[in-house]
C-alpha cells in the first residue's frame, strides 16, 4: 500500500526536470499587432513590446527580418555582431538589418525594469527570434 501511495504521489510531479541553477524566465514579449503588407506581397509587419526584469537578458539570437527598437523605459544594452555593445536609455533607438546576429540584449540595470518597443518587417512565415547556436 505504501508503494502504491508513493507511485501515485510521484505521478503528480511535473515530467520536466527542475534544476536549482535555472535562470529567471526569459523576457516577456507582447505582440501588439501583426499585419500583412499590401505593398510588399509575402511580407508582414509586427509591433511588439519586450519587458525585461532587473538584470534580465535575452539569449543570443538573430532576426531574419529587419528590426527597429525604441527604449520606452529604463536602459537596454545591445550588441550586434561586428559592433560594440551600446547602452540605450529611454527615448533612444537603434536599427538591426535583416539577418543580424544580436549577441547581447539585456536590461542594463540590476534594480530597475526596462521596456522596448520593436517594429519588424519580415517574410510571413519567419520567426521573430532565432536562438544562435554556440
Amino acid at each position: 500500500m505504501k508503494t502504491l501511495c508513493l507511485i501515485a504521489t510521484l505521478s503528480l510531479l511535473p515530467l520536466a526536470p527542475v534544476y536549482a541553477h535555472e535562470t529567471a524566465p526569459s523576457e516577456k514579449v507582447n505582440v501588439l499587432q501583426e499585419k500583412m503588407l499590401k505593398n510588399l506581397p509575402g511580407k508582414k509587419a509586427m509591433m511588439l513590446t519586450v519587458d525585461y526584469a532587473p538584470g534580465q537578458s535575452s539569449v543570443a539570437h538573430k532576426h531574419e527580418g529587419t528590426a527597429m527598437a525604441y527604449v520606452l523605459e529604463g536602459a537596454i544594452t545591445s550588441q550586434v555582431k561586428g559592433e560594440p555593445a551600446t547602452t540605450y536609455k529611454a527615448g533612444e533607438f537603434w536599427y538591426e538589418a535583416a539577418g543580424s546576429e544580436h549577441l547581447v540584449s539585456k536590461n542594463a540595470s540590476s534594480t530597475e525594469p526596462a521596456k522596448l518597443l520593436v517594429f519588424m518587417v519580415m517574410d510571413k512565415d519567419e520567426a521573430v527570434l532565432i536562438p544562435l547556436k554556440n
